[in-house]
């Protein structure tokens, strides 16, 4: 296991200060706010605690509401909104210095037997035939605003082996493509059998690429290179099979709709034979900014 993914779970490992109250840090991020991934994977530990091993997450709903703050600790308070025989439901608030920044409702649901059908997984290499982000992001440094973005960027992403089937957007600048990109990621290094420790590692990363599919739609290179403004306002994921965040998963992605200062992005994740395991959707700011 690398020393950036063993950092990542003990960031994911979150101090319990009360019933159903608990507490997080933050690492630097790229950018000077909390990562939106971070928050998300975070908030979905804590309601996982308050829920019996049995019962696997199934879907969460969330709200970005306000910009964390790095330096300050996360307090996450659990609400136990049902308990069903089949179902259970918790409400998660993430509060920083008397405020709430993030809103999150998660379903966990006991195994069940039931229909089965899914889109099939569309075409996509082999990612052990991609270039890793070390070897494929610096070829675009260049195109950043700020010379140190780079170093930070890999950083932040150094506990997960996440590769670009094709360009990211920042090598497209004034090129629009097709409102669709893929990735394939996993985590570099093995991870405990834990379903619960999947399922948040890939929330964590989720919230990474989502929104590129909006930017390649007009030719934007996003904020490193300074043509875009940009942050998530929410995020929706549904989880349909059981899969392991430390083996390939696609990240399919793309953006049916721009509008209103806002870019929607969806997708799904694939495991490397072909079985759908989750949905993704996301809302974000995208604004262009003002030459004044």
């Amino acid at each position: 296991m690398s020393a950036a993914l063993e950092s990542l779970l003990d960031l994911l490992d979150l101090e319990q200060i009360e019933q159903d109250i608990f507490r997080g840090t933050s690492r630097s991020a790229v950018v000077p706010r909390v990562f939106g991934g971070q928050v998300a994977a975070q908030a979905l530990v804590a309601a996982g605690r308050t829920v019996p091993a049995d019962r696997t997450a199934h879907s969460l709903h969330s709200y970005f509401l306000r910009m964390g703050d790095p330096g300050a600790p996360i307090v996450y308070s659990v609400d136990r909104i049902r308990d069903g025989r089949s179902f259970t439901t918790r409400r998660v608030v993430a509060v920083q210095h008397g405020q709430p920044i993030f809103h999150l409702s998660a379903s966990f649901q006991t195994y069940e037997e039931g229909l089965e059908h899914q889109a099939d997984m569309p075409p996509a290499p082999d990612p052990e035939t991609l270039p890793t982000a070390e070897q494929m992001l610096p070829r675009y440094a260049d195109a950043f605003v700020d010379p140190g973005v780079m170093d930070r960027l890999l950083e932040a992403r150094a506990a997960v082996d996440l590769r670009y089937v094709d360009a990211p957007p920042f090598a497209h600048v004034g090129t629009p493509q097709e409102p669709r990109s893929q990735v394939w990621f996993r985590t570099n290094g093995k991870l405990a059998d834990d379903p619960l420790l999947h399922v948040c590692m890939a929330t964590y990363v989720s919230d990474m690429t989502l929104l590129d599919s909006v930017l390649l739609a007009h030719g934007r290179g996003g904020w490193a290179v300074g043509d875009v403004v940009g942050a998530s306002l929410d995020h929706a994921m549904w989880f349909h099979r059981p899969f392991r965040a430390d083996e390939w998963l696609l990240y399919d992605q793309e953006s049916p709709s721009a509008s209103g200062g806002r870019g929607l992005g969806q997708a799904r994740i694939y495991t490397q034979d072909g079985r759908l395991a989750i949905t993704v959707i996301q809302e974000g700011v995208v604004r262009v900014p003002r030459k004044d």
